[in-house]
């Protein structure tokens, strides 16, 4: 078979279920090869970066590697941003890109930009396959990679003279990975002493724990434990909002009600925690509190990082070894934290103010949505209020990209996300300056029959560096813009646009949006003031 046949042939024995692609020239093999699958499903999208987005949210969501297309030069750098957010925010992702044949490399050439080079710094691992039949060697690579701890991005180049190439072998049968290693008994016996002495332990809950399907026994855990919790964004869902130990959670900027629990803690229990969400000189300014790091890889050094204790290994085995041996807590030193929390998440939730106030548009979006249904947020002045109000129950739930932190991941990623659960129902939530940079993904959302919604929060402005600016500076500049009738682009991309009047009008629009079967954009003017 060609190499181009091989490497479909590859990508079905690791079970893909969907490539996200944009077509090329020095992919039309790959291209060809993958569309004769019964097996995978081939998702055209309308730009590269969005084709990256949808494979790492896909990835992040599923835990295995999401896979991505785009042909050599400008397809391959369009994936670039894509693929930075995928490896820094932890999710597996593969990009397969084309190239020009091997015998134009030692010159100037159409289009020919050293990919592997320009990637390197950006993925966990990629290289240029050489020769047709080391692709099954390289995807195997890729995959297990991909998905080993921390989980990141991967890049195969395939030249088209070698996916033209005839190959005379077959795929790597998917093997079991080494388990993962636990701490010592005295490492436990440790950690749970040195808790059982504190006077006011918090946990400072990271993504890990929903990467590494660690929820059940992280809230058994908690049950015995009885200690407060802190989400980082991306960790949101590791405990329910609703539960009275849960502080919501803390980020950039600084909330100061969840940061008054840190100041008050003298103990940290860092579990799945990463560093590239919330810098440890954030909530430990003074190096004083005793921490202790559970993850499934050792503690990044940093000088408001150095753990007393490092249990390291699969966080969920090792919660439960833990669970037991720690003593439950007679009281709850953060309840006030949490009150003041809660009132900040009610108040003006009844706001009838027009433009409409964040708290009314979260408020009206939560109570339309079940407790497991998906929200997808881009990245903006909205993902501060959607991290510190919005209540979250399940993982999953709330995706957030708080490590590379992209602007333009919303659509793609919901859709990504309709794609690996139909069953639920998934809101994308924009600014309007996000979702401009990917708007066109509509076209896409409606081609492929996906009923997502997407909300967007109007005010005409890049509002979270204006906010900065102004606080700064006393002034802005470079940060105000126009925009078009965001209902009339709806439905000129064929999919159903809203627009309140009035503060009373979006829990009406909002419904009507989810029940529909075609994708929707709700344009909600909003006054972050």
């Amino acid at each position: 078979m060609k190499g181009s046949d091989l490497l479909a042939r590859c990508l079905e024995n690791e079970e893909v279920e969907f490539v996200f692609q944009v077509p090329g020239e020095e992919t039309l093999a790959i291209t060809d090869s993958l569309g004769q699958s019964r097996k995978i499903k081939l998702i055209t999208v309308r730009h590269e970066q969005a084709a990256a987005f949808m494979a790492g949210v896909y990835g992040r969501l599923t835990g295995r590697p999401g896979i991505c297309v785009a042909t050599l030069g400008p397809g391959a750098t369009n994936l670039a941003t894509g693929i930075a957010d995928a490896n820094v925010d932890r999710a597996p992702l593969i990009a397969v890109t084309g190239q020009a044949a091997l015998e134009h490399f030692h010159k100037e050439y159409h289009q020919y930009v050293d990919v592997v080079n320009i990637l390197r710094p950006i993925t966990k691992w990629n290289t240029r396959i050489f020769k047709a039949d080391t692709i099954p060697e390289a995807v195997r690579k890729a995959f297990r990679t991909a998905e080993a701890e921390k989980p990141g991005s991967c890049h195969l180049e395939v030249p088209e003279d070698i996916a033209d190439e005839t190959a005379h072998t077959t795929p790597i049968p998917q093997i079991a990975g080494p388990e993962q290693a636990r701490p010592t008994t005295s490492q436990i016996q440790q950690a749970a002493q040195l808790i059982n002495k504190s006077k006011a332990p918090l946990i400072l809950a990271g993504n890990g724990i929903i990467r590494s399907r660690s929820t059940a026994p992280f809230r058994e855990f908690l049950a015995e434990a009885k200690i407060p919790v802190a989400h980082t964004f991306m960790g949101k869902g590791a405990l329910p909002d609703d539960n009275p130990l849960s502080l919501y959670a803390i980020g950039l900027p600084s909330q100061e009600l969840v940061s008054k629990a840190f100041e008050l803690a003298d103990l940290i229990l860092a579990v799945g925690y990463d560093l590239v969400e919330y810098a440890p000189s954030l909530w430990n300014p003074r190096n004083d509190k005793t921490i202790i790091h559970v993850d499934s890889t050792t503690a990044e050094i940093d000088t408001n990082y150095q753990p007393d204790i490092q249990l390291v290994g699969h966080i969920g085995q090792t919660l439960s070894i833990l669970t037991g041996q720690v003593k439950p807590r007679p009281s709850n030193f953060a309840k006030s934290v949490r009150e003041s929390i809660l009132a900040e998440a009610t108040a003006k939730s009844q706001d009838d103010s027009y433009p409409l106030k964040p708290q009314r548009i979260l408020h009206d979006l939560r109570d339309a949505l079940k407790r497991d249904d998906i929200l997808v947020s881009d990245v903006g002045d909205h993902k501060l209020w959607i991290s510190r109000l919005f209540p979250t129950y399940e993982p999953n739930t709330v995706l957030i990209s708080n490590g590379y932190a992209s602007m333009g991941i919303g659509l793609p990623g919901a859709i990504a996300a309709k794609l690996v659960h139909p069953d639920r129902r998934v809101v994308a939530v924009c600014g309007d300056g996000g979702f401009l940079m990917t708007a066109h993904e509509l076209e896409t959302a409606v081609r492929i029959e996906v009923g997502i919604t997407a909300v967007v929060f109007h005010d005409n402005a890049y509002g979270s560096i204006k906010r900065k600016q102004l606080a700064r500076f006393g002034r802005a500049s470079g940060v105000d813009f126009g925009n078009p009738d965001f209902v009339q682009v709806a439905k000129a991309f064929n999919a159903q646009g809203y627009r309140p009047s009035r503060a009373s009008e979006l829990a009406s629009i909002i419904e009507s949006a989810l029940d529909s079967p075609k994708p929707s954009v709700i344009d909600v003017p909003v006054d972050y003031s």
